[in-house]
Order: structure tokens, then C-alpha cells, then sequence
């Protein structure tokens, strides 16, 4: 990872490695803002992006241990509008070239990106769309409640649970947690993980006393450099919690989060799920326990999806041979758009978290080399 600072590919690299329930290894080198040259510290806050969905998914799911919410119920449960969304039809080339739903569109769709929703950075025929009318869950976005209403106003990508399309999901997940719990999300995350895991450094929002430690997010140049990336993302004010990619964090406080899971639950005393429901959320959910090549694209990031199933917020391995990655059947991961990463393994008892800020995460493959420096270094 110090390889990248020093030629320039990221502005700091950040690894935490806990292993047996203790840290084995936490190095950092690089900067957090690369004019101010300010050194990246262990307190420096980051963008995590898309590792914000585990923590949505594990707040659905406390829900779901409540008896509140079964993986089967429709969205338009709690959402109305998406009993009326329409599907584009095989080969659409218009948006107006739709049919009806087969079969309602269920929260475990969403929670296993197979809903037919997309980004407005994915190259299909409603990415403009989603772009054009702020349905990517900005945090300025008008609410969760009002841009989840406006999603459900456009049709479809497919029939849902026929494919694996990376999406807005997420972000529907966390306006259902709303309506159940009668919290707004950034309430329901303080009061139920954040809190109880002491996860003091994890928000929505980052307040003025810490804004001194949050950096930009830099871009990728193919020419050389890394240009400022204007994100937005933790400053001014938030109108829209986005359960898909809203958390600003540190690399501890994310450890905390990633031990839980990886111990089945509980941190401690802390106990936020049964470790039955962490093995339901961290077993293969697509149809016909396929793996993300065969239901989805062939690759979304640097690595290659052979072999690797997909769960309730997680990547699922499936066969480390066939995937051809340093990992353990049945690790599960995640990572961010800014590059940052994190798997749990539960067979080495390992929690691994990267952090930097360098969008597009398919730049560099840090991901498979990190994973590979971590496995070589266990001996025993």
C-alpha cells in the first residue's frame, strides 16, 4: 500500500487488520489533503461511500429480528408508489416502451441488488434519467421519502429478481427502515449501531469541530495527478440520508462495525443481531445459488465476479480457486467508491479495512493486492 502513496496513485492508504479479536496491524502513510500536506491520521475522517449499505442492511434486519419486516413483503408495503412501476421491455430502446410487473418488487430484491433499479453512473438506458432527475439519493436530494417517490415514477431495468444490477436499492432499504421504525435514518443508525458500538466518529453529517479532519476525495487522471473530486458528501447540510452511500467514518470506527459482523453479531457486550441472522445475510442469495458473473456483469470493479455470490449487502465468496482471490469460502466484503474496501473472514478470524479517497474504485487493483499481502502474513 505504500506503493501507491509514493507513485502517486493514492493520496493515503490506510490498513487495519484485526485478527482473534485483536489489532494485528494498522498502518497508514500518505496524506488526507495533498496541497495542505496534511498527514493522514488514524482520526482522519473519509467518505465511505457505498460501505454505508452493510450498516443499512444490518438495520433492516434488526427489524426484521423484531417480527417488523419479512424479506418477502412487497415494497410498495411501506413505499405505495412502487405498486404502480412499470418495467422497460426486453430490448426498449425508449423509455416509454414498458410492461407491467410480473411479481411485486420485494425488499429482498433490493437488498440483493436483483430490483431493477440502476445509478445514474451505470451505462443503460435509464442512467440519464436517474442523473437528470437527482434519484441517486444526493444529500441534497429533497428527502428520502420524496426522492423514493419519485424513483418508484420511473420504470424499471428489468423484471425483478431476473438480474443482478448494482442500484439505488439500498437507499429504498433505508427509507423503509423510516417508515417501520418512525426514526429518520441517521436517528435509527446513532440509536441502534452507531451508538451501541461506540462508533463516535461515524455520521451523516460531519460537524464543524471535525471538519479539520475530513479531506477531499480525489479523481482519477489518466494524463497524471489526482485532481480534487467535488463531492459534497459530509458538508453543509444533508436533507437526504443516504442509506447507499451517506457515512463518513474513520478506519476504527469501521473496524468496530466489521468485527461485529464477523463475530456473529455482537461486539462485546454489544449485541446488535443473532448470529443465525449474520449467517442468513452472509449466505448466497441469487437465484439458484449462481455467482455474480452468471446473473450480472462479468466485472463491476477490478476483480472478477466468477465464484463470488452476492448476499443481504454483502459479496459472498464462493470458491476462492475459482475466483482466484486470497480469501476463505464464505468471506464477505464490500467496498466504496472512493476505493475503500473491507472483508470479514470468519474461518481465519480476520476483519480487514482499507481506507483512501480515489474515485473511480476500478483505478488500481489495491483490492486483490491487499488481499493478497493480508493472507500471505498468516503463519499460523
Amino acid at each position: 500500500m505504500q506503493r501507491y502513496v509514493d507513485q502517486g496513485r493514492f493520496p493515503f492508504a490506510a490498513t487495519l487488520i484485526a485478527r482473534k479479536g485483536r489489532m494485528a496491524w494498522e498502518g497508514h502513510t500518505g496524506y488526507s489533503d495533498i496541497e495542505a500536506r496534511t498527514a493522514y491520521t488514524p482520526d482522519t475522517l473519509a467518505r465511505l461511500y457505498s460501505m454505508t449499505k452493510p450498516v443499512t442492511s444490518t438495520a433492516f434486519m434488526m427489524l426484521y429480528e423484531q417480527g417488523l419486516v419479512h424479506l418477502d413483503d412487497p415494497v410498495s408495503m411501506f413505499i405505495p408508489e412502487f405498486a404502480d412501476t412499470q418495467v422497460l421491455a426486453p430490448g426498449a430502446e425508449r423509455l416509454d416502451q414498458t410492461e407491467a410487473l410480473r411479481a411485486p418488487m420485494t425488499v429482498h430484491n433490493l437488498l440483493t441488488h436483483t430490483s431493477g433499479l440502476t445509478y445514474g453512473f451505470n451505462q443503460d438506458l435509464l442512467s440519464e434519467t436517474y442523473g437528470a432527475n437527482r434519484l441517486d439519493f444526493g444529500q441534497r436530494a429533497g428527502g428520502l421519502a420524496e426522492t423514493a417517490s419519485r424513483l418508484a415514477g420511473t420504470p424499471l431495468l428489468f423484471q425483478p429478481g431476473s438480474r443482478w444490477h448494482y442500484s439505488v436499492a439500498t437507499d429504498v432499504v433505508g427509507r423503509i427502515v423510516e417508515v417501520v421504525s418512525g426514526k429518520t435514518l441517521d436517528r435509527f443508525f446513532a440509536d441502534n449501531i452507531l451508538e451501541p458500538l461506540e462508533m463516535d466518529d461515524t455520521s451523516f453529517v460531519v460537524p464543524p469541530s471535525k471538519m479539520g479532519r475530513l479531506g477531499p476525495c480525489y479523481a482519477y487522471d489518466p494524463k497524471g495527478g489526482m485532481p480534487v473530486f467535488p463531492t459534497g458528501f459530509g458538508e453543509g447540510e444533508v436533507d437526504t440520508f443516504s442509506g447507499g452511500g451517506g457515512l463518513i467514518s474513520t478506519g476504527r470506527d469501521y473496524l468496530r462495525f466489521a468485527e461485529m459482523l464477523r463475530r456473529g453479531g455482537a461486539l462485546g457486550d454489544v449485541r446488535l443481531l443473532s448470529r443465525h441472522t449474520v449467517s442468513l445475510m452472509t449466505s448466497n442469495h441469487l437465484p439458484g445459488d449462481v455467482d455474480l458473473a452468471t446473473l450480472g456483469p462479468s466485472a463491476w470493479c477490478e476483480t472478477s465476479f466468477t465464484a463470488v455470490g452476492f448476499g443481504l449487502g454483502f459479496a459472498i465468496n464462493l470458491n476462492p480457486a475459482q475466483s482466484m482471490l486470497s480469501a476463505s469460502a464464505g468471506d464477505f466484503s464490500w467496498g466504496g467508491m472512493a476505493s475503500t474496501y473491507f472483508w470479514c473472514d470468519p474461518k481465519e478470524e480476520l476483519s480487514v479495512v482499507f481506507l483512501t479517497q480515489l474515485l473511480p474504485s476500478s483505478t488500481w487493483p489495491n483490492r486483490k493486492e491487499l488481499r493478497a499481502l493480508v493472507y500471505q502474513a498468516i503463519v499460523d
